[in-house]
């Protein structure tokens, strides 16, 4: 297969930065939905939130990501990855900050619903850039690992709030949810003077601009030849939001939204609840929950790892596959029986956060490979958007759940969510391990199977 400048360009020092810079968003979104959960007891208390407003508190940042995706990843590809780039921590940042000075359930909500939206937002918006960037040889490996640095933040917020509830307990809420501002300003500065994607550029009939990119990056002007080249597969367009529903791209909108809506439902409602969840079963609440919370996160991450690996190796459609199956298997035991003892409950647990840490790295790996460079942030932005769909729905109704059916049908019905994401990869996840960007994201035919690639 032939490859352009940018695919065998080797793996080096700007690859390694812009990874650095575009994790930062994956941090920041674990960090502030997971600290939340660390939050919410305070909050609770000294708000006087009932079950119904601790589940839209839980789901405002989730409704958030559903609006900053739909609307920002088509403005992306608008306007470019660049500009987006740093505009949207500016949003997180301040509402971050802001939540210092919460008095009323309404302004969290609100607070939550904004900073969602920023994170939202910056899942098309890092995703593009840097998958447009990336080497063919390296993509899977390096955009899974983003997803690591999402549980790397989820785990640091659970550290934050362990020490802050050791020092001052519950009442220092206010500056947990704040706590975000401090990587939310290192990781903006930083991200200033990060050059355009050189695809988004010829795709909007820039090839001066696109040259110069390419050289910022790489220290050397391409030759005609291979900006020829690069251009061949990216010639310039302009397309609408309406394209990642119609003809083939549908059926690949509709695949990576629903795998990922049926990875985030259960998953996100139990990351947002964990502390309450794990006291359920048996785990003192308060610190010691807390730091549970945070083994378990941390055993996410390890999950990551291998998988990263593996969808180099042995391809992205098995691993996709079987994490869900584990997934599927560990909800259910929690399930049926929701009375075993602590240590067995734990065990499910790393079970389940193991095969989750996996089979999350495909959610930054599948969306910018199916897409082409013109839609691109618009479908990913859309993919995140149908998932929030599922993961707001479960972190609202997690808590509600466990006051009403209990908290065995609850995991049950996270089991049945994963059973059909798993029945859903069987059918549809396609492989595109080792492909050049511009072939994993070409439609050759329409087919039964939505996301088939060739």
């Amino acid at each position: 297969m032939e490859h352009s400048i940018i695919d065998n360009q080797p793996y080096g020092r700007f690859h390694r930065k812009l990874f650095f810079l575009s994790s930062g968003g994956p941090f920041l979104d674990g960090y502030i939905l997971s600290v939340i959960g660390v939050a919410i007891t305070g909050a609770t208390r000294e708000l006087e939130l009932t079950s119904f407003l601790e589940g839209v508190v839980g789901a405002a940042a989730l409704v958030g990501v559903l609006v900053g995706g739909f609307v920002f990843g088509w403005v992306t590809d608008r306007v470019g990855r660049q500009v987006m780039y740093t505009i949207d921590l500016i949003a997180l940042v301040l509402a971050s900050a802001l939540s210092l000075f919460v008095t009323e359930a309404w302004q969290l909500i609100v607070l939550r619903f904004v900073a969602g939206i920023a994170v939202g937002a910056d899942y098309p918006i890092a995703t593009s850039l840097l998958a447009e960037w990336l080497p063919a040889n390296r993509r899977g490996r390096t955009m899974g690992a983003l997803v690591a640095a999402w549980f790397v933040g989820a785990s640091a917020s659970y550290a934050v709030g362990y020490l802050v509830a050791v020092v001052g307990g519950d009442g220092l809420w206010r500056w947990v949810l704040a706590s975000a501002t401090v990587p939310g300003v290192i990781i903006l500065l930083a991200r200033i003077g990060t050059p355009e994607s050189p695809r988004w550029l010829l795709r909007h009939n820039r090839p001066d601009a696109a040259r110069e990119a390419i050289r910022t990056a790489f220290g050397r002007c391409p030759t005609e030849q291979e900006l020829a080249h690069l251009a061949e597969h990216e010639p310039p367009k302009k397309s609408r939001l309406s394209e990642v529903f119609r003809g083939g791209y549908l059926g690949r909108t509709l695949f990576v939204g629903g795998f990922w809506m049926c990875q985030v439902a259960p998953a996100f409602a139990i990351w947002t609840f964990y502390p309450v969840i794990l006291g359920a079963y048996g785990f003192e609440e308060g610190n010691t929950a807390l730091l549970w919370s945070m083994v378990v996160s941390l055993v996410t991450l390890a999950g990551c790892f291998p998988c990263i690996f593996w969808v180099e190796s042995i391809g992205r459609r098995p691993v996709i596959i079987w994490t869900f199956v584990g997934v599927t298997v560990s909800m259910a035991a929690l399930g049926l029986f929701p009375g075993m003892v602590a240590t067995l409950a734990i065990l499910m647990f790393v079970v389940n956060a193991l095969a989750l840490g996996g089979g999350n790295i495909l959610q930054w790996i599948y969306p910018t490979e199916l897409f082409p460079t013109d839609i691109r942030a618009s479908a990913v932005g859309v993919a995140s958007a149908i998932s929030r769909i599922g993961a707001a729905a479960g972190t609202y109704l997690l808590p509600v759940g466990l006051d009403t059916i209990g908290l065995g049908p609850t995991m049950l019905v996270g089991a049945g969510i994963a059973a059909v994401g798993t029945a859903m990869c069987l059918a549809w996840a396609p492989e595109t391990k080792g492909k050049a960007l511009h072939e994993s994201a070409t439609v050759v035919q329409r087919s039964a199977a939505p996301a088939t690639t060739r």
